[in-house]
Formats: C-alpha cells, sequence, structure tokens
C-alpha cells in the first residue's frame, strides 16, 4: 500500500483538477433506509409494550417488517462480498499497472530533458523540422500523462471504494445489532402476549363445574320460550311495560334472541313469509347444504316421556300421524310458515327416531299433544307430505327455535360440534351495522322475545333493573378475578348459598380485597356501553364509567360473570346484548 501511496503523491499536481469531478460509487440509501425502519420499528415496540395483549395483529405486522429488514441485510451483504472480491481483484491488476506507471514516469521524465523546445531549435536544420519537432513532443508528453492521469484514477476509485466498503461494513454491523436486539424485544413481547392471552384463558374461560352447574340452574330457571307456541317467559324490565323498581338510575341488560339461534328461527320465518317468501326459501334461508328429500310417510315413529301439559306417551305412530299431532308454533301463522315448519319438524323427527329409537314429546324434542293440531297446520303437513331436509342421503338434525334476534349462529360456535347444513349469518330483510338496523331489519323483530332482559326480583316489582353499586360490584368482581383467579369460588351471588360450600365475599369484601392489592374498586357506576361486531352479531367488549375511571372487558367475559355474580336468576341469555340505562 505504502508504494500505491508514493506514486499517488508524484502525480498528484497533474491530476489535481480533476480530483473535483469524481462522485462516490457507492449509494448507502438503502442502508439508511434500513435503520430508518429500525428506528420506526423501535417506536413501535415501545407502543406495543403500553398496549400489551390486544396488539396481536400488529405484533405479527411487526414480525413480518423484521424478516423483510432481514432479507433486504442478507441482499446487503452478499453485495458487500461481491464488492470486496471486485476490490481485490482491482488490487491484483494494479501490481500490473504500476509497472506501466514507473514505465510512464521515467518516459515523461527523460522526454522533459532530451526533448526541450532550446534543444529543438539549435538541433533542427529548419524551421519546418523545428515546429514537427515540438508537436512530436508535445503529442508524446501528453499521452504520458494521460496514462499516468487513468492509472492514478484507477488507483483513488480502489481507494474510495474501499473506505466506502469499511464504513459499510461497519454501518451494517451496527444495523445488524440493533436488529437482533429488536427481535428479540419482539419476541419478548409476542411470547408475552400469548402467555396473557392463555392466562386469561385459563384463568377466566375454563369454570369450575360448580360454576357450570350454577349457570345452568338459573337459566334453567328462567324456563326459556325455546318453541314460538309456549307463551311462557317475557321480558322482565321491558321498556314499554312502565315497572319502576322503585331505585334510579338503573340499569338493565337486554339481549336480542333466545334461547340456542342455531337453524330456523321460527318468527324469522313467519317473517320471511309476510314478506312473500314461500317455504323452499325459508328453509334455504337457514339451512346450508341440503337437498330435498322424501321419508317415507309411515315409518313408525316412538313417541315417548311427557309434554309440558302434563300428558304422558308411550305410543307409536307413522311419521305425518305424528307431524299433525305437533305444536311448535302459532296455527294462525302465514301457511307458508307452517310449511316451512312442518318440513324442519318432519326432518328432525326422522333423524331423532333413527338417532335414538324415540322422540320425546316436548321442547326438549318437539312439542307434541294427544289431540290433532287446527286445520290449518294438518293442511300445511299434507302439502308437505314427506318432505324432509337431507345432507350426503341423511335426514339433518334440523334445529329450530322462537327467537334468532336477527342472528343465526352455526352448531359448531354454540355447542362445539360443527354440522355442514348450520351456518352463520344474518338474518334480516336488509343490512345490519347499528342496533337500530337490527330493530328495522330483523325478519324476527316481531317476536315478543326479540330484545328481552331475563330473571328478576320480588322485592323490585319483578324487574331485572340492578342498582348502580350492583353493577360495580359485578365490575369488581372482574377485576378481582384477573387480580387473583384463584379466588373465583368465592364470587358467586349472595342472596344464596355458595355451591362450592365456601364462603361468598360480599361486595364490601370485595373492596377490601381490591384495596389490598393496590386496585381501585368501583363503589358506583354512571355509565356503560358495548362495542358490536354487527357482522357477526356478538359484544365485542362493554365499558364502565364510574366513581373509579373506566374499565372495559370482554364481551363474553362479562356476561358469564355477570350470570354467576348477579342477584336471583338475572341473566344475559346470548352473545349480543345491549346496557339500557334509566
Amino acid at each position: 500500500m505504502q508504494k500505491y501511496t508514493v506514486l499517488l503523491l508524484i502525480v498528484c499536481i497533474i491530476v489535481g483538477s480533476l480530483f473535483t469531478n469524481l462522485r462516490p460509487i457507492f449509494s448507502s440509501d438503502a442502508l439508511d433506509d434500513i435503520n430508518k425502519q429500525i428506528s420506526d420499528l423501535t417506536n413501535a415496540l415501545s407502543m406495543s409494550k403500553a398496549a400489551t395483549a390486544p396488539l396481536e395483529s400488529e405484533l405479527t405486522r411487526l414480525k413480518k417488517q423484521i424478516a423483510g429488514i432481514r432479507a433486504r441485510v442478507a441482499s446487503i451483504e452478499d453485495d458487500i462480498v461481491e464488492k470486496k472480491k471486485n476490490i481485490d481483484t482491482g488490487y491484483q491488476n494494479m501490481a500490473k499497472q504500476a509497472n506501466i506507471l514507473n514505465a510512464a514516469i521515467r518516459d515523461m521524465y527523460i522526454k522533459s530533458y532530451y526533448n526541450s523546445p532550446f534543444l529543438a531549435l539549435i538541433s533542427a536544420p529548419s524551421a519546418s523540422e523545428i515546429t514537427q519537432a515540438l508537436a512530436y513532443q508535445k503529442a508524446a508528453a501528453d499521452q504520458d500523462k494521460m496514462i499516468i492521469t487513468n492509472i492514478a484514477l484507477s488507483i483513488i476509485d480502489l481507494e474510495t471504494k474501499k473506505q466506502k466498503l469499511e464504513d459499510e461494513q461497519k454501518r451494517l454491523s451496527i444495523a445488524k445489532a440493533n436488529l437482533d436486539e429488536q427481535s428479540a424485544k419482539l419476541d419478548t413481547i409476542v411470547q408475552g402476549a400469548k402467555k396473557y392471552q392463555q392466562k386469561l384463558s385459563t384463568q377466566i374461560a375454563d369454570l369450575s363445574v360448580k360454576q357450570q352447574q350454577l349457570l345452568a340452574q338459573k337459566q334453567a330457571s328462567l324456563g326459556l320460550p325455546t318453541s314460538a307456541y309456549t307463551t311462557q317467559g317475557g321480558c322482565s324490565s321491558d321498556l314499554t311495560n312502565g315497572k319502576d323498581p322503585g331505585f334510579s338510575p338503573k340499569f338493565a341488560f337486554f339481549t336480542y334472541g333466545v334461547p340456542h339461534r342455531v337453524g330456523m328461527s321460527q318468527y324469522g320465518a313467519k317473517g320471511r313469509a309476510e314478506a312473500g317468501q314461500d317455504y323452499h326459501a325459508i328453509l334455504s334461508a337457514y339451512f346450508s347444504n341440503t337437498q330435498p328429500s322424501s321419508a317415507d310417510q309411515n315409518m313408525n315413529i316412538h313417541v315417548k316421556g311427557t309434554n309440558e301439559y302434563g300428558q304422558s306417551f308411550d305410543d307409536n305412530w307413522s311419521l305425518e300421524e305424528y307431524v299433525k299431532h305437533i305444536y311448535e308454533i302459532p296455527t294462525g301463522w302465514h301457511i307458508q310458515a307452517l310449511k316451512a315448519q312442518a318440513v324442519a319438524a318432519r326432518t328432525y323427527a326422522v333423524r331423532i327416531q333413527t338417532d335414538k329409537g324415540y322422540v320425546l314429546p316436548s321442547q326438549s324434542d318437539q312439542v307434541v299433544k294427544r289431540e290433532l293440531n287446527s286445520d290449518a297446520w294438518v293442511q300445511a303437513v299434507n302439502q308437505t307430505a314427506g318432505e324432509i331436509l337431507s345432507y350426503n342421503g341423511q335426514s339433518i338434525q334440523a334445529w329450530f327455535s322462537s327467537t334468532a334476534g336477527g342472528y343465526t349462529f352455526s352448531s359448531g360456535s354454540v355447542w362445539g360440534s360443527d354440522k355442514p347444513w348450520t351456518k352463520n349469518g344474518t338474518d334480516a330483510s336488509g343490512p345490519i351495522n347499528s342496533f337500530s338496523d337490527l330493530q328495522n331489519n330483523a325478519y324476527d323483530k316481531a317476536s315478543p322475545w326479540f330484545y328481552c332482559d331475563w330473571g328478576g326480583r320480588s322485592q323490585y316489582a319483578g324487574t331485572a333493573w340492578l342498582k348502580s353499586e350492583e353493577v360495580a360490584d359485578i365490575v369488581n368482581v372482574i377485576l378481582l378475578l384477573q387480580s387473583d383467579p384463584g379466588l373465583k369460588e368465592h364470587l358467586y351471588q349472595t342472596d344464596k348459598p355458595n355451591p362450592a360450600g365456601t364462603d361468598t365475599w360480599s361486595a364490601d369484601r370485595l373492596k377490601q380485597e381490591l384495596q389490598g392489592r393496590g386496585i381501585t374498586p368501583f363503589s358506583s357506576i354512571s355509565d356503560a356501553g358495548v362495542s358490536v361486531d354487527f357482522g357477526s352479531g356478538k359484544v365485542t367488549s362493554i365499558n364502565f364509567t364510574g366513581d373509579a375511571g373506566s374499565k372495559s372487558f370482554a364481551g363474553d367475559l362479562f356476561k358469564t360473570y355477570f350470570n354467576i355474580r348477579a342477584a336471583s336468576n338475572i341473566n344475559i341469555v346470548g352473545p349480543l346484548y345491549n346496557v339500557e340505562k334509566k
């Protein structure tokens, strides 16, 4: 390297003016962009830490960004390797150029001595020869200068490239270290988010057997109307009935639809029939992937058990005779709704008889009476004689219920076992983007159970209205549960014996426990509201504002612990609900 430096000094006067025109060959824009992305990523990670687990989608995006940066870093590394090869080759070739440079400098020195203008003047015999000699001398000198200059520029170019390459390698090393650091931080956040979600899933969704039993008992006590024919049940605090619990402010939690919302909505079928749909269109709206089929009209249906009217059965009827004794919907409804119900009921009976050998005469299967149903119903049965719905050649479990609340759900989303003929979807004549749309467009909006609060207490006019402090108590239950899930057996409703055989903590005890853990409890709630996914018909979150600030919870989480803690048999009975405050 010293040899090249000496040569470079010798010719610096000759080519000095040319150096100012040299431009860097390597552009560092790509590396600057990477460093900027790493800086942006660091800021994004800081924000993600503050937001914790709910930013799973943001964390996924950041991981993709890091993967993209790594790919670009790898590409730059490959480019650096190639540049280093080229520079090394340049220095190898420069050894040959050094001999040419030395010879050119030597010749230029000799020529500058022997080819002086004075010698040309005294040695040339004539003026023309003097001119030719001077011209030759100048051309030779210019050629030597060009050779020297080109070689010098090559040396400078190699030195510039080498310096830039060394700088690029240093910056790339720093960028890679930063990238590894931020990637490790991101992995920690992702793992923490997943652990947090798993913790919530384990701590909150994993109910004890006692809690599950309590939830089942409370809901069973409501006598939910699974059949549109029944008149049992109804809203405890209907907004139009004028019932006053005697306190204010008051909160009630109203559910859309009842009970399971799988398959055909009976009131939805009524609304569709009144909108001009025939029974084939109605059935297609509620059941997917099915084909119309014919059943043996004389097949045996064994009816066994007791119905809701005290009638006992242990009878064998033909399929068509059995269907004529079904009481599932009011027979004054539109004939197309009756036909849709007849086909669904016949299909269900064939499947249940095939599966277990008998059919219950109650809402557990289908409501049946000893007396024939009305002439309108018998007409609907006769006009659809033998018709059933099948999937892959077998009759389906054609579930139905009184009121879907504007949405139907697949069997898998409700019971955990998906059947291809059930589906998630809206049950409305128009788009649903708000509660107002739902009230106006749902086909089953005429149902008396379309929008209901369930349960009640005698001391408050039989209503399901809750006091501000009672809602605050339920909020405190979830706050304490999130802090210490091992306490869940102490968090049952306070007006009944503890099903786990331990003590149930009062509202005051809950506040003490929260304060002992550095958590400010609520004593009153001033406002509440839900966020809804109107595409799927589910509450995604619920927010409360009160004397301890604001808190939000997942919709399913709040519903579960509302049902566990709320007094008497007050219940939220579905995934879509709203809060009313008066």
